[in-house]
């Protein structure tokens, strides 16, 4: 493992350190992915357009579809360069950029890639991903939302029209995304995993409903999205009729080569928790990082932070050196969500009283801590919940047998529903 840059990657570091210093906004804060607000919104969209005009929107992307034509390890370097500016305006367009449009680009026609690829490399448009289901929980594959050819529909070209029919949940940046791809079953007599079909689909389309869901931590980002008879052209596929799964694999594949950045902080939270144990008194006036008890708990965040970011270097060896990183991430994700959640809830219980005050101006340390703990728990279920990332590590890392599948062979329309 190599922690120092070659000198090709610490002259492209330079670079880009250059660039940002002289192009990157001040004082403007980003917000959770789905909480933008307009003024929020107009200032992502700035950057996102400063940072394609320079070839640096998507840094791994070939030239002809907006990218700056570079490597993967030139793009970790300029997403920590931007995190170490404090620029975080990236929020509307992770989603688009991470999973939708290198979807589009691995499966849809030419001239679908020209209308698409480039808007949104520029922050043009805002893409959504819509998969997950009320009753699907963590198994991409028990879609339910239905989409039933009209076969009245066919033009002179050949082209007809899907009807749609369904709900999906936790679609994050619904409410304001142009456009999203979307996880229909075409095929109800096959076996669960066949008769799926992805779309790319208009979110202004007539039929098409969002309702924003208010989380406990205050932010709206996730939303409801219900289908009620919304017509999308055959033309509009993404993939073979019916191979929607494989498709699917594309996007999540890609998910998880769109986050990078190394690990992350040195310490993670940890040193911002020993900060304020410092400020915290005890009944005698002394600060609570005298206390052995609280040194040890913050110590060992700091050991498992530490853990992860070396973990996220193993992943940056291997791009630099123009390899594959192996099953670093899902451990990474695991450990990481978990660790979180622990560390906030430590960090709220040592501020007594002060830990129910949500204020920034009021709580100790802007009350992050007390917005890590009412978000971590959701970091624990989104991209795969603990149970499926156990289960990634177990059978295709250890080479564990698999879990006992009741459903296998079973055409999906005679899978039980509990009803």
């Amino acid at each position: 493992m190599d922690f120092n840059d070659t000198p090709e990657e610490a002259e492209y570091r330079a670079k880009v350190r250059a660039w940002l210093e002289e192009n990157a906004p001040r004082g403007v804060k980003g917000a959770s992915l789905g909480d933008e607000d307009e003024s929020q919104m107009d200032a992502c969209k700035a950057w996102q357009a400063k940072k394609a005009s320079a070839g640096y929107a998507q840094i791994r992307w070939p030239r002809e579809w907006g990218g700056g034509g570079g490597t993967t390890i030139q793009s970790v370097i300029f997403a920590q360069e931007e995190s170490r500016m404090g620029v975080q305006l990236g929020g509307p367009f992770a989603i688009g950029l991470g999973m939708c449009i290198p979807t589009v680009m691995a499966t849809a026609d030419d001239a679908t890639k020209q209308r698409f690829v480039g808007p949104a490399v520029r922050g043009e448009t805002i893409w959504c991903q819509l998969f997950s289901e009320p009753a699907g929980g963590s198994d991409v594959a028990a879609i339910r939302t239905r989409a039933v050819k009209d076969e009245s529909s066919v033009d002179a070209n050949g082209d007809f029209d899907w009807v749609v029919n369904g709900q999906k949940i936790w679609t994050s940046g619904a409410h304001y995304a142009d456009y999203g791809i979307v996880l229909v079953r075409t095929d109800p007599d096959a076996v669960k995993h066949k008769g799926l079909t992805m779309f790319w689909i208009d979110m202004k389309a007539p039929g098409i409903e969002c309702k924003t869901i208010h989380q406990m931590s205050g932010a709206r980002g996730f939303n409801e999205v219900f289908f009620t008879d919304v017509r999308i052209k055959d033309s509009q596929r993404l993939g073979a009729l019916n191979d929607g799964w494989n498709v699917s694999i594309i996007t999540l594949m890609n998910e998880r080569a769109s986050v990078g950045g190394g690990g992350g902080a040195r310490g993670g939270g940890s040193i911002k928790a020993l900060q304020l144990a410092q400020k915290i008194r005890d009944e005698n006036g002394e600060p609570l990082s005298n206390n052995s008890t609280v040194r040890e708990r913050i110590a060992e965040h700091y050991v498992r932070a530490e853990g992860l970011r070396f973990t996220g270097m193993r992943s940056l060896t291997a791009l630099s050196q123009g390899k594959t990183p192996g099953p670093e991430q899902s451990v990474t994700k695991l450990v990481q969500a978990a660790g979180m959640q622990d560390l906030a809830d430590f960090m709220v219980d040592l501020q007594d009283q002060a830990g129910i005050i949500r204020d920034p101006a009021l709580a100790p340390e802007n009350g992050d801590f007390q917005e890590m703990f009412l978000g971590s728990p959701g970091m624990r279920i989104a991209g795969g919940t603990d149970e499926i990332l156990r289960n990634i590590i177990a059978e295709r890392v250890l080479g564990m047998p698999g879990e006992i599948r009741v459903d296998k062979g079973v055409p999906f329309k005679d899978l039980p529903t509990g009803r």
